[in-house]
């Protein structure tokens, strides 16, 4: 045999172990096994399960009907629609067995055995128990039917390609079930388990790298793709660490959408109205306790120095932002925040403040807050510079010292933002 030919052998077996190895790694712990329902299992604890995992949000398009699909996520490798998850057998899951949903929620898989797009969060939802998928399937399966069909992806070449996403599981993801931590309490395990799995809190609050996937750093913040909203760190102080927080104010945030020292905007604006608002008591306590109890991991001083407030900064801070954030930016309490030793106002990230001038926005109308105060949007009244130098001045006045925001970042936003 010839050198080319030996070589040519050596490759087209090296080819075979490689792709023997990416089905295998595709299918493990893949099995359709059915079980027995638990009673536990029915649609009311299921429809309590979706809200913690807000499968709404994905599933429900604007105007549409519930949980139908054809919402359009956006990635910056084109757009995933939801699929309509309503028992309608034609268009929905109605041909579906309890077996095809828990591989889905388990093994990412579809009831045809194609590998589904990790914009479904098996990454996470791998962690839910079977009897909680299948309560969440009991619930579903109750919805009226509606007919309306699902939209394949528009994602660009190799991505809509289901071998490329076969190698991106066998690199990133991992079939895996919730482990207790015998040394933590009940709470801690129940919290845990609902903040890493259903909750699928490092969707947004993790990292992500050039493929999408996060980078196993759990909960310590990243930039969400696409939106331009920056999910702040939980584990940082210098972000949204709640280490030093009482339980009772964690869960007044996920409850109401504000406290006396804090409000949700953006994204987590919908989390918190579509989700965990509608959490009992005895999650939420779980959840914040989880919260609480995370390791704080403090970020490193900033490299850029401080801003330097100007007197164009402090004029345009006195003519749009005075009359509600106060003269010394002290703020309304249950109105409107304090910018005066605000984590939000002085992380290094910048990205929400811009979106918030440029773009306004409103606390989640919940239960506890039904009339949240707003901001309105400055993206008609205000130029990038004058953005820059307002943000400038706060981040740099009445004892902040975080780095200054130039127009170039105001210009990034507005160009690759919320959309």
């Amino acid at each position: 045999m010839s050198k080319l030919a030996k070589a040519l052998a050596g490759l087209c077996a090296l080819l075979a172990f490689m792709t023997a190895a990416v089905w295998l790694l595709n299918t493990r712990g893949d099995g359709l096994q059915d079980v027995p329902v638990a009673a536990a299992s029915t649609a009311e604890r299921g429809a309590y399960l979706a809200q913690v995992g807000n499968c709404a949000g994905c599933h429900t398009a604007r105007g549409g009907q519930p949980y139908a699909g054809g919402l359009a996520i956006a990635t910056p490798f084109g757009s995933v629609y939801a699929p309509n998850l309503t028992p309608d057998a034609a268009t929905g899951i109605g041909s579906w067995t309890r077996a095809e949903f828990w591989r889905a929620m388990h093994n990412g898989r579809s009831k045809d055995g194609r590998l589904l797009y990790p914009a479904f969060p098996y990454t996470s939802y791998t962690l839910v128990t079977r009897d909680d998928s299948d309560a969440i399937f009991s619930y579903l399966k109750s919805l009226p039917a509606v007919v309306q069909s699902n939209q394949p992806p528009t994602l660009r070449f190799p991505y809509n390609s289901q071998a490329a996403l076969a190698i991106w599981r066998a690199l990133y993801f991992k079939p895996g079930t919730y482990q207790a931590d015998a040394n933590q309490s009940a709470d801690w395990n129940r919290g845990a388990y609902l903040t890493e799995g259903l909750g699928h809190c490092s969707a947004c609050h993790a990292a992500r790298n050039a493929l999408g996937a996060t980078n196993g750093l759990n909960l310590a913040g990243g930039l969400i793709p696409v939106q331009n909203w920056y999910a702040p760190s939980l584990v940082a102080p210098q972000e949204a660490g709640l280490q030093k927080w009482r339980v009772e104010d964690i869960k007044a945030l996920f409850k109401t959408g504000m406290t006396p020292q804090a409000s949700v905007n953006g994204p987590m604006a919908e989390v918190v109205l579509g989700s965990t608002q509608h959490w009992n008591d005895a999650d939420l306590h779980a959840m914040a306790m989880y919260l609480k109890a995370l390791p704080e991991t403090p970020q490193p001083p900033q490299a850029t120095a401080a801003g330097k407030p100007t007197e164009r900064g402090s004029k345009l801070y006195e003519q749009h932002c005075a009359q509600c954030h106060g003269d010394g930016g002290k703020g309304v309490p249950n109105a409107y925040p304090a910018l005066r030793g605000n984590r939000a106002v002085t992380m290094p990230q910048t990205a929400n403040l811009v979106q918030m001038v440029l773009n306004g926005g409103y606390a989640p109308a919940t239960q506890g807050n039904p009339r949240p105060f707003g901001m309105p949007p400055y993206v008609l009244v205000l130029r990038s510079s004058d953005v820059a130098e307002v943000l400038t001045y706060i981040r740099s006045s009445w004892g902040n010292q975080a780095g200054s925001v130039s127009a170039f970042d105001v210009d990034h936003i507005q160009a690759h933002g919320a959309r």
